[in-house]
């Protein structure tokens, strides 16, 4: 049974409603995808792996509910369809939220499991994971994002708040991977370079596309860096310079792994998709 149909058993009522609906939703699901490449990059086989890649997801997934929150973008579309606030109630979305975390742990514990991993990596595993989630990463990164409203930022404060919000989780999918594949020093430290490099890729390309794209395309609303006030790559560098940066970021996270003797082609193919997607 796939984790969103057992919420429905764990959590009562409206609440695992919301959840499910949220964990639902349609998606790019690029994190997932980082942590299953870094893992067969470094030889891992198996295919209970799908379950750390779903325990990222699930942080993500908790992160966007909060975000679409009218306390933060306040934004009534996600994914094509009504933000999780809109499609329930803003007190219902909040505490969904915050129920999906220890649900990302209780997922990250069962294929901890399922893997066979030692203890340890299972600790390793749930401090990569909760940091970038919370005020050293993501959050911390959401915060900053938040109290730059109407100001504008430079390029380096810039890929400061972008180094947590979105680079954070990114960086920690490519090293869940590694970490469940029982990685090497050497190949940890090539995973987190491309791991880095791509979180900046698709945030540069993010914003481009939030300038450039319609919110029938991107699945959500268009606009909105603009009409919040947000600094972004594109206001500080314009769209063409943007999409440059991106391209390079791309290409720099690929000459990580090839580096460090990788094999690349899932890893490549994803930062390329990063750069290239069109929503």
């Amino acid at each position: 049974m796939a984790w969103a149909e057992r919420i429905l058993t764990l959590v009562p009522g409206r609440n695992g409603q919301a959840i499910a609906y949220a964990l639902q939703s349609p998606g790019k699901r690029v994190r997932p995808a980082l942590v299953m490449a870094a893992y067969r990059a470094v030889g891992g086989v198996s295919p209970a792996i799908a379950g750390v890649a779903a325990a990222i997801e699930t942080v993500h997934t908790y992160s966007l509910v909060h975000d679409d929150l009218p306390c933060m973008d306040d934004d009534d579309l996600r994914r094509g369809r009504s933000t999780t606030h809109r499609a329930f109630d803003v007190e219902t979305a909040t505490r969904s939220g915050y129920l999906l975390v220890p649900i990302a742990a209780m997922v990250l514990a069962q294929a901890s499991r399922d893997l066979v991993l030692p203890p340890d990596t299972l600790g390793k595993l749930a401090i990569e994971l909760f940091q970038a989630g919370g005020a050293e990463g993501m959050v911390g990164g959401q915060w900053l994002d938040l109290e730059a409203e109407g100001r504008t930022l430079s390029l380096d404060d810039l890929r400061e708040v972008h180094r947590g919000k979105t680079g954070a989780l990114m960086r920690a999918a490519c090293l869940l991977g590694g970490i469940a594949g029982e990685a090497g020093p050497t190949e940890m430290d090539a995973l987190r370079g491309y791991g880095e490099e791509v979180g900046l890729a698709f945030q540069i390309a993010d914003d481009v596309l939030d300038a450039t794209s319609t919110s029938a395309i991107l699945g959500k609303t268009a606009g909105r860096d603009a009409a919040l006030e947000k600094s972004t790559y594109v206001s500080v560098m314009g769209i063409a310079a943007a999409r440059r940066e991106a391209a390079a970021a791309a290409r720099r996270a690929i000459e990580h792994i090839e580096r460090a003797g990788l094999p690349s082609s899932a890893l490549a193919a994803l930062a390329q998709y990063i750069v290239q997607r069109e929503s």
